[in-house]
């Protein structure tokens, strides 16, 4: 068996996980019928990337978030103001 994935998060080091039950386990219960959807109807050329992004929406990165939010703020501000 492969070494679990791991990421940094707040400066320390977590597993991410990285089969289908164990993200379907770490995401907020609100989230779980959208990531069954998504893997159900990935192909077999889109999975990967389905996979990966689900991933990493199960591991909470809350500096990551604030990064995120900043900067739809200012991409909303700049379409705004065009």
């Amino acid at each position: 068996m492969a070494d679990p994935l791991r990421t940094w998060v707040d400066g320390r080091e977590v597993d991410v996980p990285s089969t289908i039950p164990a993200i379907r386990e770490a995401l907020p219960a609100e989230r779980r019928a959208d990531f069954d959807r998504a893997v159900n109807t990935a192909g077999v050329h889109e999975i990967h990337a389905v996979m990966r992004h689900w991933m990493l929406e199960a591991v909470p990165d809350p500096e990551a978030d604030a990064i995120e939010d900043r900067l739809l703020r200012e991409e909303a501000e700049r379409r705004g103001a065009a």
